[in-house]
């Protein structure tokens, strides 16, 4: 008889620099039918020390899944979409734009240097945990991630 171990959870990265977003954020991806760690940063160089696992985040996961905002503190989420899908090592992690900007060339910008999706947060919070649980029901449920290829 074959025994298998549990699943690994989705490490999640949400680089938002809005607290409002990330207990939204949080909320929708609790009790989630798949498990996750939803990681959260508040400003982009923070996101890259994450990604770096430098600092105070030498030991932080590496990320099966960026959710990023555009506009942040720091370092710009233009500027992070850009070095993350640039690095050899980074690139296979898929990022998706979360952003209030509804700018064509914000949306332009995004899909040029290879972000994944981009997608125009709403306003109501019931509007946006569903549009977070669709995300999740995408990502975490359909698609295959990075981690489970080497895994």
């Amino acid at each position: 008889m074959f025994e298998f171990a549990p699943a690994k959870p989705v490490e999640i990265l949400l680089i938002e620099d809005n607290p409002v977003d990330i207990r939204m954020t949080r909320e929708a991806f609790k009790d989630y039918k798949v498990a996750n760690n939803l990681h959260s940063v508040t400003d982009g160089e923070a996101g890259m020390d994450f990604l770096y696992q430098r600092g105070k985040y030498k030991d932080a996961p590496r990320p099966d899944l960026i959710l990023l905002d555009l506009n942040l503190p720091k370092k710009d989420g233009r500027a992070i979409l850009e070095e993350v899908k640039a690095d050899d090592n980074l690139r296979s992690i898929p990022v998706v734009i979360l952003t209030t900007s509804e700018l064509d060339e914000d949306m332009m910008g995004s899909y040029c240097h290879n972000a994944n999706a981009f997608i125009t947060k709403p306003i109501e919070f019931d509007d946006f945990v569903t549009m977070m649980r669709t995300i999740g029901d995408f990502w975490l449920t359909f698609v295959k991630l990075p981690h489970e290829m080497t895994a």
